[in-house]
């Protein structure tokens, strides 16, 4: 029987791009070049969108795609199927990684997982008094709820640029405040800028639900068997007039943090099919005679990982690395230029909704968390401390897309609009730039503090 051939067997060129792979996998796994990749995606984009090739940026996202079985078809932009529909992956990476830490991590603690609870609460109600005391007449008063939200794909790629460094509390104290933030801005859409839900499109929804709760029941745990209740959600979601990716944060919180039960243990599994797969003599079997053995193999591995866990590391490469830079190139391009300032209506909508991000934001987290620490109601996770929640309510002031989405209701007058934009991107890049310098001091202390407790 032939053996396999040895390392100094390999092709050179083989060799090489094993090397060369190695190194990608390398930098994947590294946070902070995740956060670089979304920076260039996000320059790119407001390079191109004030550019002499601006039309051709917005008449890329403007494209129809459309979607068609039969007498039935679908057609929307680009941008749409980017941000509603693609980043439906994204939040069901976000909604996993806070079911891991409702199970057993930071959020297992009632008193701990309130706080960016109420956090996020305040992080919506100060920025909106603060825009509305300087709009409080006339038509830019209508702009009020723009500064009240987070734009958690940006808020979490800047954090990731700090690098690992983060302590994880601080990561998933964001996460379930950009979150709860963004839920709280679909209620705000729907109460005040629309005609209301659709309460059709709530049992489409439901009865996703009720599917991916029976594939559960039955022990399925192939994730492409839940695409078809999960794409049940989103369309329901979608007919009802709320934002289609909440779908992903439901169906992350509904994924099973532990392993599906088996017949076998797993672990026995993967030591039995590995005795099979060796003759009397210790030598691998023919590889006719081991194919069902290899298979029964991958099943026994896959098992071996909870499904939270395994469809996170399977999607973390793909949202990171191809997702949340293709949304920010879709959104970041935000035309600089055309902006008139010149009536007081427009300039103070601008100012208002810069300052009410710049400012409202963090002050609206750290007092409210302050408070509610303060009277006992809640207590910070272990690796929290105060300056990591300066950190995140800076973070938080990034509001961009879904303040862009809100203010898009808010204005019909295309200079309001232009205006409120300015004024998103203005406080969004100033409280980007806050966080990632205050994210580099809190970093340094961390450092010393722990060479300190060595020494």
């Amino acid at each position: 029987m032939k053996t396999r051939p040895s390392h100094q067997d390999i092709p050179r060129a083989q060799r090489l791009a094993e090397q060369a792979f190695a190194c990608v996998r390398n930098l994947v796994h590294r946070e902070a070049f995740s956060g670089v990749v979304l920076l260039l995606a996000t320059a790119t984009a407001l390079i191109w969108a004030n550019s002499p090739y601006a039309d051709s940026y917005h008449a890329l996202w403007h494209a129809p795609v459309s979607f068609g079985f039969g007498s039935f078809g679908f057609s929307q932009p680009l941008h749409f199927w980017i941000n509603d529909g693609l980043m439906t992956l994204f939040f069901l990476v976000v909604g996993m990684e806070i079911r891991r830490e409702i199970h057993d991590g930071a959020l297992a603690d009632l008193r701990q997982a309130s706080l960016p609870i109420a956090a996020a609460c305040g992080g919506v109600m100060m920025p909106a008094l603060i825009y509305a005391s300087l709009n409080h007449q006339g038509a830019g008063l209508n702009g009020w709820a723009i500064p009240a939200a987070t734009d958690i794909a940006f808020a979490v790629g800047l954090l990731a640029l700090l690098g690992k460094g983060i302590p994880s509390g601080v990561r998933i104290f964001l996460l379930t405040l950009a979150v709860i933030d963004d839920v709280i801005a679909v209620i705000l859409i729907a109460l005040f800028y629309s005609d209301g839900l659709n309460y059709s499109g709530f049992a489409l929804a439901g009865a996703g639900a009720l599917g991916v709760l029976g594939l559960q029941r039955i022990g399925v745990g192939l994730a492409c068997a839940y695409v078809l209740p999960g794409a049940l959600m989103w369309g329901g979601l979608l007919l009802t007039g709320a934002h289609p990716t909440l779908a992903g944060v439901i169906l992350g919180l509904m994924t099973p943090v532990i392993c599906l039960p088996t017949r076998e243990q797993p672990r026995d599994a993967v030591g039995r099919i590995a005795r099979e797969l060796e003759d009397d003599n210790g030598t691998a079997v023919a590889s006719s005679e081991a194919a069902q053995s290899l298979r029964e193999l991958r099943l026994a591995q896959r098992e071996l990982l909870p499904p939270v866990v395994r469809v996170q590391l399977a999607l973390h490469p793909w949202v990171t690395f191809g997702l949340m830079p293709l949304f920010a190139l879709a959104n970041a391009g935000v035309s600089l230029g055309g902006t008139d300032l010149s009536s007081s209506t427009s300039h103070w909508v601008m100012l208002g909704v810069a300052i009410a991000l710049l400012v409202g934001k963090p002050v609206g987290v750290i007092s409210v968390s302050w408070l509610m620490v303060r009277l006992g109601l809640c207590r910070l996770p272990a690796d929290v401390s105060w300056r990591g929640v300066a950190l995140i309510g800076l973070l938080a002031g990034i509001g961009f897309t879904m303040s862009i989405f809100i203010a898009n209701l808010a204005f019909s007058d295309s200079n309001l609009l232009a205006a409120a934009k300015l004024g998103v991107l203005l406080g969004s890049l100033v409280s980007a730039m806050l966080g990632l310098t205050w994210g580099v001091l809190y970093l340094r202390g961390l450092r010393t503090t722990q060479a300190g407790g060595r020494a």
